[in-house]
């Protein structure tokens, strides 16, 4: 009794009172997002220039290493985070990318770099979601919205950020090298963050656990807790089908439009452009998303973000590679995108409790990055098959409906009356 007293005048939720780290947390996943960022504009090119390739799902296979890996590795960290610790799991994450710009660097055919995606994968997988997870811990229940909205904001603002300067010094620079020396610099900085500054979150997740209903509990098995995820909670597997859809749409704006654009004639620094709009958008517009979110709701967000996603990729592939109408599109999938992501991460850590977070969230983002694989693949068999606007416009299709899946499957509340009790 008296440990537990003492940890709870020391240990306190929300985000005032943990600013410091917090703040840290928020700089470190703009690093992660700036990991991807790099290659948003200048890995399909570089597969279709420096290693000669002509099939699209050759050129996306890239993506299907990234999101497989990615995938399997948040399945992972949601698993032990609550047994290893974040912290630990964050630095591992960081060691982890720092062979990635060597082996871009002396790649002599496209399966080193597919094999240095896969390391990627591992990176965003075990980084990222610890970063969502203990801001998560920080904050307690009552701005989880806006907490995760300030955690996917810095991290697609990294990605924005480094798509537009990558794709502005690939023309006037070789492509490969602008990866190399970026991915070197931001993986270097990004560690010696973790390592140095960085502290676990262990104790914001007992004192929270304490004011739960149950009071103290031991994570379930990741059995019980895949299942419930995937197929027996509606509230979860209403939110995992959606962000399974969002990165099977994300995978096809980070591979196949590039490829569209460059072929109707765009330059490297338009492309960079059009790239790096959408998560830029994304990004900024997050903020607002996920504190709206906290005030109505979860599931209105949710189904109107994908339905605005889905109307994005139709004018798309309706556009023809005008770089104009390809930017105004980028303009709503990115709006439509910032409804999504926070609220769907929030919505999972309504639905359980304290101790259940980690491996819920781990599952919900391993159907999530499994989107990658499948986006690649459906949008490079179909390119190949049928062309470039006929891929996107088939991801369009589903897209809106997952949104319709979400507007029938899911609660009207995920727990959002208990949430209230515990502010």
């Amino acid at each position: 009794m008296a440990s537990s007293s003492r940890r709870s005048r020391t240990v306190q939720l929300g985000l005032r009172e943990n600013l410091a780290q917090f703040s840290l947390l928020v700089a470190v996943n703009g690093f992660v997002g700036a990991m991807v960022g790099l290659e948003r504009s200048t890995l399909p090119l570089i597969g279709e220039q420096e290693f000669d390739l002509t099939s699209s799902v050759v050129v996306l296979s890239f993506i299907v290493a990234f999101g497989l890996a990615k995938a399997l590795t948040n399945l992972g960290a949601g698993a032990f985070a609550q047994r290893v610790g974040r912290r630990r799991l964050l630095v591992l994450g960081w060691l982890i990318a720092l062979p990635i710009p060597l082996l871009v660097a002396v790649a002599p055919n496209w399966g080193w770099i597919v094999a240095a995606n896969a390391l990627l994968g591992i990176n965003q997988g075990l980084a990222w979601s610890m970063t969502v997870v203990m801001k998560i811990d920080l904050v307690g229940p009552k701005r989880r919205g806006l907490a995760l909205g300030l955690n996917e904001s810095a991290g697609y603002g990294g990605v924005a950020v480094a798509a537009i300067i990558s794709g502005w010094l690939a023309s006037e620079y070789a492509a490969r090298d602008v990866l190399i020396v970026g991915g070197a610099v931001v993986a270097v900085l990004a560690l010696l963050l973790a390592a140095l500054f960085v502290r676990d979150t262990a104790d914001h997740v007992a004192l929270e656990q304490t004011s739960h209903p149950g009071g103290a509990a031991d994570s379930p098995s990741l059995r019980t807790a895949f299942v419930d995820a995937t197929i027996r909670n509606p509230a979860l597997r209403s939110c995992s089908q959606a962000g399974f859809a969002n990165n099977l749409n994300d995978a096809l704006a980070w591979g196949i439009v590039p490829l569209f654009l460059a072929a109707r004639g765009a330059s490297a620094s338009e492309v960079g452009l059009v790239a790096g709009i959408y998560p830029a958008v994304w990004g900024i517009a997050q903020i607002p998303a996920g504190h709206w979110s906290d005030r109505v709701g979860r599931k209105p967000l949710i189904v109107t973000g994908m339905l605005v996603q889905a109307a994005a990729l139709a004018l798309l592939a309706a556009s023809d590679g005008a770089v104009a109408i390809a930017a105004a599109a980028a303009v709503a999938l990115g709006l439509g995108t910032a409804l999504v992501y926070p609220t769907l991460i929030a919505a999972i850590s309504d639905a359980v409790s304290p101790v259940d977070r980690p491996p819920a969230v781990g599952i919900y983002r391993f159907w999530r990055d499994m989107g990658y694989v499948a986006g690649a693949l459906i949008a490079g068999l179909t390119a190949d098959a049928i062309d470039y606007p006929g891929a996107i416009a088939i991801v369009a299709a589903l897209t809106a409906a997952s949104g319709v899946w979400v507007l029938v499957d899911m609660p009207a509340s995920t727990r959002l009356d208990q949430r209230k009790q515990l502010v």
